[in-house]
């Protein structure tokens, strides 16, 4: 009976490939399976679609009508069979690379539409990250629909040519190549789309093949598309067509001339499945979900971050998230290196008007970027592993003539360096250099060999020789070119070089590009990927205002996600949730014309601790926090009750009036990067819960070190004496001294320890986790405050051993803040600092892209 049931039920799966789900069990009836059987079959269907629904990764938000009817690869297949052998012969393991592809392009299928519906126009986001696979990702789900009868792929892949072209040889390389005779390409690596002749033909019950057309999102290009599909229009009522938009908040959302296009295309299958795939989807979070656009309204995927992949967090660290400690939060790998402000106007121009005299300099930061490029290569060449490619990325500006201007000093620091090198000279500039920034990562932390200056030598001067000095853009001929053999490379460009297009072995990044832009930041880190065989060799030079717009995007990114996440387990789907995007005063989070139906979203503080990190270093600023925090504690001890003294310079005062907690915040001064510390919201927020009975009374802290302990004692307001503690900042010191590099803003990054939260509760709190905390908050003090100050070090020097730290430099003592808010029952939101796709309207029953519309290249 056994083995009769599993015969059966591998019919009704055969069954599945041409039936929707409801028709296969009536064909089974048609056979005169038992109704018994039936039920039994039905059952072990539904088990393994719950098995897809409910993996773990990748997470997915999903439209609740959605019924699952792809169930994962079948032993007939070609495609996705023919991919896994491509991929294991250049190198793919199964466990885990090939069995996380698997897993995650079967949940992406399974949420398309069945290929033998009558009429679906499904519409899908795939949220992956920046150069981590996204390609591979979508390349698996195109070869699992051809399986299962989907026949006209379309791929928008990007706007450069580079990008369309890269894309193509990938899908012929997976596809096309593995199954010759199922594929027929209306594109291929030299050719954009160019209509043939018949369009009927390739849509006609006598071809069976498979279509593929890789095209660019081009005005001129998808004009001629559309056009030479609707000729075809009476044969694509049973064609099944799979849209993927790689980087698909670029031109495709709000373009006056690419978006309509995209639609019409849309509109004339009767059968369509358009999946965008990005890493930067701020801009299709924002579409307007009631309008007839591309907002996701099936389904949002978030793919996982791939084992070994190098993203914004990695590299740049992030600030905690609601819920988090934040000495749980890693500062990132020391990677970064600073470009001093006043280099900026001497590597690119600062208005348009100064564009035509402008004359590159090869300034000391640049020199170190490009010699240890060199060095990095010649050490890779050593150890003999990783891609055979090694690139540097010189991206100041997206003026071509900016390039063009960088050659010549480019090629004479070349050929300087080669003659020494040639002649025997070795300059200890390089050998310090090297043993500098060896010392700084240790190649033993990435399980990688550590070399010393002398074993690079063999090998240096054949990689300058090597060194190809590249203008790849818009209107050069130059391009970067890996399959031509081994390629060294110091390629300057601009938009070509920044959005979706593989900078193979890429190792060193200087990066001053003024941006304004979430999505376009993003992008524009071409150094996000793998790098296997070489991970501690990687450096970005930049300045440090877009080291802190890295952190900031990492920590937006990592909000993002986990708002996907978090509603996957709430029962919610696109048209009932939208993700929140927190807001930075000096950036967009995408272009202006792309937030048009943005609205603010609402956050409360419930249950959340919040902290100063910023602090402005002007003297006023300190001094005036100082008098509001006197004048707090004078307030607190005469009203409140101050609990028995601490050998450890922790001191609590305990019923204190919100009254005198509220005009402290009037008084404190928050730096406005600490969007969360925000007086305004704040005191909306404690006044809303006051009017509920809750917060009327807060517990004031001062949290310190013993009085007798280094760096020494700090009074409050002549009667409250604690151990000032240290805060050091980020950011490392000027190499060889201890001295910070000069700033006017100051970001210690965490302030409040998991016990300072605690600070005021009963018991033994000093292992409880964040939701224990809350617990015994919720239980203790349901309806109280907790306000704690700390009185920070002028100086601050960081403990040994931290690179990624420099002393705080102050003029004076600085007070930081932190608040605790227990949790409610119900909250009372504010409007923060956040913004969303508006849902009001669903019924629940700056790049330039002028040149798009353009003919095509």
């Amino acid at each position: 009976m056994i083995d009769d049931l599993d015969e059966k039920y591998e019919v009704f799966v055969d069954l599945l490939d041409s039936r929707t789900p409801e028709d296969a069990v009536k064909a089974l009836e048609t056979f005169r399976v038992e109704d018994r059987v039936i039920q039994q079959i039905i059952e072990r269907h539904e088990q393994r679609v719950i098995e897809i629904r409910e993996m773990e990764e990748p997470r997915a938000v999903v439209l609740d009508n959605r019924y699952t009817w792809y169930t994962g690869p079948r032993s007939q297949d070609k495609c996705w069979p023919a991919l896994v052998k491509q991929l294991e012969g250049s190198g793919w393991k199964w466990d885990p690379a090939i069995e996380s592809l698997d897993a995650a392009s079967t949940r992406v299928v399974s949420l398309l539409s069945h290929p033998r519906e009558k009429l679906f126009a499904t519409r899908g986001l795939v949220v992956g990250y920046v150069q981590s696979g996204k390609t591979t990702n979508f390349t698996a789900v195109m070869a699992k629909a051809a399986d299962r009868g989907y026949k006209l792929f379309i791929v928008l892949a990007g706007i450069h040519n580079g990008l369309r072209r890269q894309t193509q040889k990938r899908l012929v390389q997976q596809l096309v190549e593995q199954n010759p005779t199922r594929w027929t390409q209306l594109t291929d690596l030299d050719r954009d789309f160019v209509p043939p002749a018949n369009a009927a033909s390739f849509f006609g019950r006598t071809n069976k093949t498979h279509v593929l057309c890789v095209v660019k999102k081009n005005a001129t290009v998808l004009r001629k598309f559309a056009d030479w599909l609707a000729s075809a229009s009476d044969y694509l009522a049973d064609c099944p067509a799979l849209i993927i938009d790689d980087e698909a908040d670029q031109a495709t959302v709000a373009t006056k001339s690419i978006n309509p296009l995209i639609l019409e295309i849309l509109g004339t299958l009767p059968k369509s499945a358009y999946v965008g795939y990005t890493a930067s989807p701020f801009a299709n979070l924002l579409i307007d979900p009631s309008a007839e656009d591309l907002y996701p309204k099936d389904f949002v995927v978030n793919l996982p971050k791939p084992v070994g992949h190098f993203g914004t967090e990695v590299l740049f660290g992030r600030y905690a998230l609601d819920g988090e400690d934040p000495e749980d939060v890693d500062d990132g790998y020391d990677m970064i290196r600073t470009v001093p402000d006043s280099d900026v106007e001497r590597v690119r121009p600062l208005k348009r008007v100064d564009v035509e005299g402008f004359v590159p300099e090869i300034t000391d930061a640049l020199r170190d970027a490009i010699h240890y490029f060199w060095l990095s290569t010649a050490a890779r060449r050593v150890r003999g592993t990783g891609v055979p490619h090694s690139t540097m990325l010189v991206h100041t500006s997206v003026n071509t003539v900016v390039h063009q201007r960088f050659r010549a000093p480019l090629q004479n620091l070349r050929s300087e360096l080669l003659a020494e090198l040639r002649a025997g000279v070795v300059s200890d500039e390089l050998r310090e250099l090297w043993e500098k920034e060896i010392t700084r990562v240790p190649a033993e932390s990435f399980g990688e060999q550590t070399l010393e200056f002398k074993a690079l030598l063999p090998e240096l001067a054949g990689v300058v020789d090597d060194c190809r000095i590249i203008m790849d853009n818009s209107s050069s001929e130059d391009r970067l070119d890996y399959e031509s053999g081994p390629v060294v490379a110091i390629a300057v460009g601009g938009n070509t070089l920044s959005r979706g297009l593989t900078l193979e072995g890429l190792a060193v990044s200087y990066f001053v590009r003024a941006v304004s832009a979430y999505d376009t930041l993003l992008q524009m880190g071409r150094w996000f990927g793998y790098r296997d065989g070489y991970a501690d060799l990687p450096r970005i030079w930049m300045t440090e205002e877009l080291q802190d717009w890295f952190r900031h995007l990492s920590t937006v990114e990592a909000e993002m996600r986990r708002d996907i996440d978090v509603y996957m387990t709430e029962d919610k789907n696109p048209q009932t949730f939208a993700v929140r995007l927190r807001t930075h005063p000096a950036l967009r989070v995408t272009a202006a014309a792309k937030m048009k139906d943005a609205v603010p979203a609402a956050s409360a503080y419930g249950g959340q601790r919040v902290q100063t990190r910023y602090f402005h270093l002007d003297n006023d600023w300190l001094l005036s926090n100082q008098r509001a925090a006197d004048e707090l504690v004078k307030r607190a001890l005469a009203t409140g009750r101050l609990d028995p003294p601490s050998d450890e310079g922790r001191h609590v005062v305990r019923g204190v009036h919100s009254d005198d907690v509220l005009k402290f915040l009037s008084s404190y001064q928050f730096h406005e990067k600490s969007q969360e510390c925000d007086s305004g919201l704040l005191t909306k927020y404690i006044e809303k819960r006051r009017k509920s009975g809750a917060l009327r009374e807060w517990n004031v802290a001062v949290v310190g070190n013993p009085v007798d302990a280094a760096p020494g004692p700090y009074t409050f307001a002549g009667q409250l004496t604690t151990g000032r503690v240290v805060r050091a900042q980020l950011g490392p010191a000027e190499p060889g001294t201890s001295r910070s590099v000069d700033r006017s803003t100051a970001d210690i990054k965490t302030l409040m320890s998991r016990r300072d939260a605690a600070i005021d509760l009963t018991g033994d709190t000093r292992r409880f986790d964040e939701e224990q905390i809350k617990r015994a908050r919720l239980d203790q003090l349901p309806e109280t405050g907790l306000l704690v100050l700390y009185p920070i070090d002028r100086v601050s020097q960081p403990a040994p051993g931290r690179k990624s730290r420099a002393p705080l430099n102050a003029k004076v003592d600085v007070i930081g803040v932190g608040l605790v808010f227990p949790q409610p029952g119900v909250d009372s939101a504010v409007e923060w600092d956040y913004i969303s796709a508006d849902l009001s309207k669903i019924d629940i029953e700056v790049e330039d892209f002028t040149a798009l519309g353009a003919p095509a290249e």
